[in-house]
C-alpha cells in the first residue's frame, strides 16, 4: 500500500534490537571521543578553491534553459494523470509521494540541489518577469515560507483525508503553486532560494553531495561536510530542519501498531488525531533540540541564543539518513510500480513510455540486508551530525570549553539515535 512506509517488523532484522542499539551508541560515543582528541581546529566550510577537479570527460555543462525545458515537459506529462480515472492505478499519487518527494533526496545527494534547475514555477517566473522584482526580499523572512510549505506537504502526505485522491492532491498542488508564483512575481526568483519548500529540501540534501561546481564552472570533488558547513543560520532554519526530521519520525509512529490501535479506538476523527500527533512529535523533537543547544551554549560559555541557529546544519544529515532509511523500501518497490503506471496515465491501454510490462523486482535484496542498510544509514547520519556539531563548536566556544559544550549535543544525538532505531524496529 502506498502510504504504508514501514520497513517490516522486528523479526526482519538480522541482529537483536539491543545489539543494534548498543552498537549505535558505542559508535557515537567513540566518534565523539575521537573528534575531541584528533579534531582540535575548525576544518569545514573552507570553500572549493583547493578542491580536486573531476576528470576532464566528466566536465560537462548543459545550459540552464535545457534543464528548465525538461522540467516543464516532465511537469506537463505528470499533469496528464489528473485527467485519468481516480483509482489505485493512476500514477499521480506515486509520482508526488514516491518519485518526487522520496526520489529527490538520492538525486540531490548525488548531483546537488537539482530542483532549482527543474522547478517549473521558477521557470514560469523567469519567463514572465526575468530577474526583476517588485520589491526586495526581506531578510527576516528567511526560511519561514519554506518551513510552512514543508509542514503543509507532510501534513498532506501523512494526515490529510483522501490524500491519495486526485482532487486532494490537485487542490494542494494548485494552492501551493499560486503561493509560490505570487512570491516569485513580487520578490523575484530569489524568493525560491529560501521560500520554496522543495527547492530548499533539495538544497539541504544536495549540500551533502561529494560533487560541486566552482564559480568558474569547474566540477570538483569535495568533502560533503564542507557543503553542509556552508549552510549559515537564517530565520526559520531551525524549525525547517526539525520539521523535516520530526515529520519522518511521526510517519514511523503513525504506522506503529500502538498508534494505529489508539486511532481506531478513539472517538475523535483520525485527521484531528493525526494533526495533533504530527505537531506533538515535531514539537517534542524541537524541544529536545532547543534544550540541548541551550545547555551546550551554557557549558561552552558561548551565546546561548546563537547556538541553536549555528548548530542547525548538524541536524540535516540525521534527517537525510533517517529519510533514506525509512523510505528505502517504499522507493524501491512503489517507485518501480509508479514508473510502470506512468506509461498509461489516462489508463486507456496505452504504453507511451514502454514500461507497462515492467514487474517489481527486489534487486536481490533480502529483508535482512535492507534492514542492516537502514540501521547503518541512521548511524552514519548521526555520526556526520556529530562531526558537524563538533567543528562548529570549535568556532563558537573557547577552545578550553569546546568539548564540554558538546556533551549536551552528544546526548541529543544519542536520544535521536535511540528514537530512530526504536521507530525503525517498531514499524
Amino acid at each position: 500500500m502506498l502510504l504504508a512506509h514501514g520497513v517490516g517488523g522486528r523479526q526482519d532484522l538480522p541482529i537483536p534490537f539491543s545489539a543494534a542499539l548498543a552498537g549505535a551508541i558505542i559508535c557515537l560515543v567513540v566518534s565523539f571521543a575521537a573528534l575531541g582528541f584528533l579534531w582540535r581546529e575548525p576544518r569545514l566550510g573552507l570553500g572549493l578553491d583547493d578542491a580536486r577537479p573531476l576528470p576532464r570527460f566528466l566536465q560537462w555543462r548543459v545550459p540552464a534553459w535545457v534543464w528548465r525545458a525538461v522540467g516543464l515537459v516532465v511537469t506537463a506529462y505528470f499533469l496528464i494523470g489528473f485527467f485519468g480515472p481516480d483509482d489505485a492505478d493512476n500514477p499521480t499519487a506515486g509520482v508526488v509521494y514516491v518519485l518526487f518527494w522520496v526520489g529527490l533526496v538520492p538525486l540531490s545527494l548525488v548531483f546537488g540541489g537539482v530542483w532549482r534547475l527543474f522547478n517549473p514555477l521558477r521557470t514560469v517566473v523567469l519567463l514572465v518577469r526575468g530577474e526583476r522584482s517588485v520589491r526586495p526580499l526581506p531578510e527576516r523572512l528567511g526560511y519561514w515560507p519554506a518551513a510552512a510549505g514543508l509542514f503543509a506537504f507532510v501534513w498532506l502526505e501523512l494526515v490529510a483525508p483522501g490524500r491519495v485522491t486526485l482532487p486532494v492532491i490537485g487542490g494542494w498542488l494548485g494552492l501551493y503553486a499560486l503561493a509560490m508564483l505570487a512570491g516569485g512575481f513580487v520578490y523575484g526568483v530569489r524568493w525560491f532560494d529560501k521560500g520554496d519548500a522543495f527547492e530548499v529540501y533539495s538544497d539541504l540534501a544536495g549540500r551533502l553531495s561529494p560533487v560541486a561546481r566552482r564559480d568558474d564552472g569547474v566540477l570538483v570533488w569535495r568533502n560533503p561536510l564542507d557543503g553542509m558547513a556552508g549552510l549559515r543560520p537564517a530565520p526559520g532554519l531551525v524549525v525547517l530542519v526539525i520539521v523535516l526530521l520530526g515529520s519522518t519520525m511521526y510517519d514511523s509512529v503513525s504506522n506503529a501498531p500502538v498508534w494505529v490501535r489508539f486511532v481506531q479506538e478513539n472517538s475523535l476523527p483520525s485527521p484531528v488525531l493525526g494533526t495533533a500527533g504530527l505537531l506533538f512529535v515535531i514539537l517534542l523533537v524541537l524541544g529536545a533540540y532547543l534544550l540541548a543547544t541551550r545547555l551546550a551554549g551554557r557549558r561552552g560559555m558561548g551565546e546561548q541564543g546563537r547556538t541553536s541557529g549555528e548548530i542547525a546544519h548538524s541536524i540535516v544529515p540525521i534527517a537525510v539518513g533517517y529519510i533514506v532509511a525509512h523510505y528505502f523500501t517504499l522507493f524501491l518497490y512503489e517507485g518501480q510500480r509508479t514508473l510502470a503506471l506512468l506509461s498509461d496515465p489516462l489508463m486507456t491501454g496505452a504504453n507511451w513510455l514502454g514500461t507497462v510490462g515492467w514487474t517489481v523486482q527486489s534487486a536481490f535484496l533480502t529483508p535482512a540486508a535492507v534492514a542492516m542498510l537502514q540501521v547503518t544509514l541512521i548511524v552514519i547520519g548521526h555520526v556526520l551530525g556529530t562531526a558537524l556539531a563538533h567543528d562548529r563548536a570549535l568556532v563558537l566556544f573557547p577552545r578550553r570549553t569546546a568539548v564540554a559544550g558538546q556533551v549536551p549535543l552528544l546526548v541529543l544525538m544519542v536520544v535521536y539515535t535511540v528514537t530512530g532505531l526504536m521507530l525503525l524496529f517498531a514499524a
